[in-house]
């Protein structure tokens, strides 16, 4: 029985929206914005940093002085009250929130590595939501972006995902075996819901 589905998707295809109106129509809670929440609580930070580093490595820098702080006495003695918010401290914590949504079930994950935290899970259902370029960006500029705006996020957010994902999984960004379901957004919102649901459906009576 699926009762979990996780939705990773390229920036600007329409995966945010496309998991909220998947999440209402099975009446299953959303963590999208609420994990960046849960995130920020638990290491006692703003939102908006977490924001910044989910799906991300940190700056080369800052990864050099982290492991000289890591590697001073000074930072071996705080290392075990540190609750760092870099990249590194946020995907561990992403993944401890992520493992306890999945054990509640009845819940839509979007991103933040949850296709591979939970991957051998049987009673996941992954879907990767992905769009042309062009898509991307017009869905961008809807948002108020500019078109200048539109095309840079579109071209650099997603080579951070792929980078996060080959640094911490191991694998090329996205690794087709990890997903039940690859689908393309331009088909519409509500045609990809209804896919998404038909997938689940079919996989459950398989």
């Amino acid at each position: 029985m699926i009762k979990v589905l996780t939705i990773e998707r390229e920036y600007g295809s329409g995966g945010v929206d496309i998991a909220c109106k998947v999440a209402e129509r099975l009446g299953w809670k959303l963590w999208d914005q609420l994990l960046t929440t849960e995130i920020a609580r638990y290491l006692e930070c703003d939102q908006f940093h977490v924001e910044r580093h989910e799906e991300r490595r940190d700056p080369l820098y800052y990864r050099l002085f982290k492991s000289f702080l890591r590697g001073s006495f000074e930072g071996s003695l705080n290392a075990p009250n540190m609750k760092l918010a870099d990249a590194d401290g946020i995907r561990k914590v992403t993944e401890k929130i992520v493992t306890m949504a999945a054990n509640q079930g009845n819940c839509v994950i979007v991103g933040r590595g949850s296709a591979y935290y939970l991957h051998d899970r049987p009673e996941t259902f992954h879907v990767f939501v992905y769009a042309p370029f062009e898509d991307k960006v017009r869905r961008l500029q809807e948002t108020g972006k500019t078109e200048k705006e539109a095309v840079e996020l579109a071209e650099t957010v997603d080579q951070d995902r792929a980078a996060f994902i080959k640094q911490y999984f191991g694998v090329e960004w996205p690794p087709r075996q990890y997903f039940h379901v690859m689908i393309n957004s331009t088909m519409g919102d509500e045609t990809v819901v209804q896919m998404i649901l038909d997938g689940i459906a079919a996989y459950q009576n398989v």
